[in-house]
C-alpha cells in the first residue's frame, strides 16, 4: 500500500522543510501494515497514514471508550477525512513538530537534583496518573501503565527528585517501528507533564532529551509531537531543542473532553481559573452561562428558568450572614469556639501594653488583617515587640483592625466542604527555593515565581516584599547571597497559593476526626460552600486547630478532586452525574 493511496504523501524525505513543497524525490514507501491503532490508556493513537479508507478511519476515531479520547495522527488532508463525518470529527488546533536525530545535539551534563528514568515501580504508574490529573489531562489507569512498562511500543519516563523520591514529571513515547514496522523508523512524544509544585527548572527539557536519546539508540530517525498552537511555552522549548514544523495534522472526535477545542466561548477565556473551572463544568452539562464581569469572576448560570449568580465559588446560596462571619476572622473563631471546635488564642491589636502581654503569653504569633484574603498582609513567627510593631504596621496597610493570633505549629491543611460533605483536602506548603551554587536567593525566587505563575495562569507568585526578606534572613541568608548548590530554604512562612505556596492532595489520607470537624464547622457557620484552614501535626491523625474559613475557596486548586462537579450538583442537582459516570479532566497536551 502506498502513501499516495491515502492522500498523505511521503513524510520522511530530509528535503522536506517548513514553507517548502513536499516533493516526492523517490517512490513512496510500502507500509507493512494497514489500519494501525495503538491503545495508550488515555485513548487510542490512530496512525492515519496506514488507513487506505477514510470512512473506516473516521469510524475508528469515533469508536471511543467512555472517559477516553482517540487521536488520529499523520492526517495530511484533514478536509477529506472530515467530510466523512462532519458532525462527529474536528480538526485539532495543534501544530506538528519533528526532531531529526541526524541533527540532534545531546545535552551537556546537568545538575542532579532529579534524574530521568523509565518506570520501575507500581508507585511510578500511580504518580504519572496523579500528574496527569493535576495538569488537567485525560487520566490513564495506573494498572495499564504498569502492565505496559516493558511493551516495546510504549516508553514511560519519569523525572524523580533525588532528595525526596517524588515523581515531578513524566512523558510517554511511541516507537513506530515496534508498533507497525514503520519503514521510516519514526517515533513520537506524547503526554509531557511537569508537576506545578517542583522547584526545579529544566525538567521538561530533560524528559524530552532523554526520550529523544532513547529512541536514537533504538535506531529511530526522528521524533514527532503535536502541541496546541497557542502553547507558546512548549513551542519555545521544542524549537530550542531543534524541532521543526511539518505540515501534518491531528483529527479528534467531538466529545466533552475536547469541547474547549472546537467550541469557542470568548468571554469564558477571560475568566480566572477559579471561575473558569465552574463555568466549563456547567457548559458540559448544558447549563447556559452568562459572563457578567470576567475581571472579578462574576457569572450567571441558568437552566429551566432558574438563574443563579456566582462570583467564582461564592453563590446566592451563601447568605450574607454566613459570608460576613467568614470575612471577619475574629467572628469566625468565636462561632467555631462556641460550637466546641479547637481554635487558637486570638485578640485584636491595640495598646502597646496589651500587645506585649499577649505576645509574652502566646509567642510566637501570627499577625494578619481582620478582613484580609489571599495571604496578603500576614506576618508569622513574631517573637519580639519590634517584630510585632512592624507586622502590625504591615497588616494595617490593608485595614485598620489587625489580629494577633497564637501560632500553632503543624501542616497547613485546606479542606473544602460542599453541601456539608468533605470533597477535597490538600496540604499547602510554603514556597522554597533550592540553590544552584551560582544564583542569588533573589534570582532563585524570581525564577520560581515565574514557574508558579505559568503553572497557575498567573494566580500564584512569590512577592519580593519585606516578609520574604525577613524569612530569608531567618534562614541565615540575604537576598543578594548565592545559595549553595542543593541547599533549600523557605522564602515564605505562609503557604497561601497566591504568595507562591503549592498544594499536595491528601483527601484520601484525611483522618475521620478532621472530616467531622470540617463538616461541624461548616454547619456552625451555616455556609454551603467553604474552605476551612486547619493546622495539623499529621493529616492522618485527629489533632488540629481551625484558624480560618474562606467563603470563596478556589476550587481549581484541588483537582483532580471533583470540586467543580460537586458545586454544580449543589446549584443544579437535576444535572448531577449518575453513580457509574466517571469524572474526566480538561484536555491537556496529548
Amino acid at each position: 500500500m502506498k502513501h499516495e493511496d491515502q492522500g498523505v504523501g511521503h513524510i520522511g524525505s530530509r528535503s522536506q522543510r517548513v514553507g517548502q513543497p513536499w516533493e516526492r524525490s523517490r517512490p513512496p514507501l510500502q507500509l507493512p501494515q494497514q489500519d494501525v491503532v495503538l491503545d495508550c490508556g488515555w485513548g487510542k493513537l490512530v496512525f492515519a497514514h496506514t488507513f487506505p479508507d477514510n470512512e473506516r478511519l473516521a469510524r475508528t476515531i469515533a469508536d471511543e471508550a467512555p472517559g477516553t479520547r482517540n487521536i488520529a495522527f499523520y492526517v495530511k488532508e484533514p478536509h477529506v477525512l472530515l467530510s466523512k463525518a462532519p458532525a462527529e470529527l474536528f480538526l485539532d488546533p495543534s501544530h506538528t513538530f519533528r526532531l531529526w536525530f541526524s541533527n540532534y545535539q545531546p545535552a551537556r551534563p546537568r545538575r542532579r537534583e532529579y534524574i530521568v528514568r523509565q518506570v520501575r515501580k507500581e508507585t511510578d504508574a500511580a504518580a504519572i496518573n496523579r500528574i496527569y490529573n493535576l495538569r488537567h489531562m485525560v487520566p490513564v489507569n495506573p494498572e495499564f501503565v504498569w502492565a505496559h512498562r516493558t511493551d516495546p511500543r510504549l516508553v514511560y519516563l519519569v523525572a524523580e527528585d533525588t532528595r525526596t523520591g517524588e515523581i515531578i514529571g513524566t512523558t510517554t513515547g511511541v516507537n513506530h517501528a515496534a508498533t507497525f514496522e514503520d519503514p521510516e523508523k519514526g517515533s513520537s512524544l506524547w503526554c509531557l507533564a511537569i508537576s506545578a509544585a517542583t522547584p526545579y527548572s529544566g525538567v521538561g527539557q530533560a524528559l524530552v532529551r532523554h526520550l529523544a536519546e532513547h529512541f536514537q539508540t533504538q535506531g529511530c530517525s526522528f521524533m514527532d509531537l503535536s502541541v496546541l498552537h497557542d502553547n507558546a511555552g512548549a513551542i519555545g522549548l521544542y524549537e530550542k531543542l531543534g524541532f521543526e514544523r511539518v505540515p501534518l495534522f491531528c483529527v479528534k472526535r467531538k466529545n466533552p473532553i475536547n469541547q474547549p477545542l472546537f467550541v469557542t466561548h470568548e468571554e469564558v477565556k477571560e475568566l480566572n481559573p477559579y471561575a473558569a473551572i465552574i463555568v466549563k463544568e456547567a457548559q458540559r452539562r448544558g447549563i447556559n452561562v452568562q459572563v457578567i464581569d470576567a475581571e472579578e469572576g462574576y457569572f450567571a448560570l441558568e437552566l429551566a428558568g432558574r438563574k443563579v449568580i456566582c462570583r467564582e465559588s461564592l453563590s446566592e446560596l451563601t447568605s450574607a450572614v454566613a459570608m460576613s462571619r467568614c470575612q471577619n476572622k475574629r467572628v469566625t473563631l468565636r462561632v467555631l469556639r462556641e460550637a466546641g471546635l479547637a481554635v487558637p488564642a486570638q485578640t485584636l491589636a491595640g495598646k502597646r501594653e496589651d500587645n506585649e502581654r499577649f505576645l509574652e503569653e502566646y509567642a510566637p504569633l501570627v499577625v494578619k488583617p481582620l478582613n484580609g484574603e489571599q495571604g496578603a498582609g500576614i506576618s508569622t513567627d513574631i517573637n519580639t515587640y519590634e517584630e510585632l510593631a512592624a507586622a502590625v504596621r504591615h497588616a494595617r496597610k490593608l485595614g485598620e483592625r489587625v489580629l494577633m493570633e497564637e501560632q500553632v505549629e503543624g501542616d497547613d491543611l485546606r479542606v473544602i466542604v460542599i453541601k456539608y460533605e468533605v470533597v477535597a483536602a490538600a496540604v499547602r506548603q510554603p514556597p522554597t527555593v533550592t540553590g544552584t551554587g551560582q544564583e542569588t536567593v533573589s534570582q532563585l525566587i524570581r525564577k520560581q515565581s515565574r514557574r508558579r505563575q505559568a503553572a497557575t495562569e498567573g494566580e500564584s507568585r512569590i512577592p519580593l516584599d519585606e516578609e520574604t526578606r525577613r524569612c530569608v534572613r531567618q534562614a541565615g541568608y540575604e537576598m543578594d547571597e548565592v545559595l549553595p548548590a542543593g541547599e533549600s530554604i523557605r522564602v515564605r512562612r505562609t503557604a497561601n497559593l497566591h504568595t507562591g505556596g503549592v498544594l499536595r492532595d491528601v483527601t484520601d489520607e484525611l483522618h475521620p476526626a478532621l472530616r467531622e470537624a470540617a463538616v461541624k464547622a461548616a454547619r456552625a457557620l451555616a455556609i454551603p460552600v467553604v474552605g476551612l484552614d486547619f493546622l495539623v501535626p499529621d493529616v492522618a491523625g485527629p489533632d488540629h486547630v481551625i484558624i480560618e474559613a474562606n467563603e470563596r475557596p478556589g476550587l481549581a486548586n484541588h483537582e483532580p478532586q471533583p470540586t467543580a462537579q460537586k458545586f454544580i450538583d449543589l446549584l443544579f442537582p437535576q444535572t448531577g452525574y449518575r453513580a457509574h459516570d466517571t469524572y474526566i479532566g480538561s484536555p491537556g497536551s496529548r
